[in-house]
């Protein structure tokens, strides 16, 4: 029994799609497991907020004070996990110290509006 050629090119058709599909899948796997870098930044947790239109993701802005009556530098940040959110709401106007991962060219704002990703924090005294 022969295929006919629409058929084929139907299939090849879908075969290129689920292949562009799945590598945009892994690299976005990929990007999200493997940090660019990670650290730890202190300072006043201003503000955190769940947001956006489709895509939910908690965001964050902690204020950084170098020196007394130095203007405040601000570190925004998303946050991924729901436990480390509540613990961020809980602690709002405290300083305290996040511990964060950065994720480099993740493709969409749906994966966070930053490129800090919370992981945990301790208040500071």
């Amino acid at each position: 029994m022969q295929t006919s050629v629409p058929k084929k090119i139907a299939l090849g058709l879908g075969l290129a799609v689920a292949a562009v599909v799945g590598a945009v899948y892994l690299y976005i796997v990929i990007a999200m497991q493997w940090s660019y870098s990670e650290g730890e930044r202190a300072g006043f947790l201003q503000k955190i907020s769940k947001k956006g239109w489709i895509c939910k993701t908690w965001e964050g802005e902690l204020s950084l004070v170098a020196m007394p009556g130095a203007a405040p530098e601000k570190f925004l940040f998303t946050v991924r996990d729901e436990a480390v959110a509540a613990q961020l709401n809980a602690a709002a106007g405290k300083r305290v110290a996040l511990r964060y991962e950065q994720h480099k060219g993740l493709p969409t704002s749906c994966m966070g509006d930053t490129d800090y990703f919370v992981v945990g924090l301790r208040e500071i005294e």
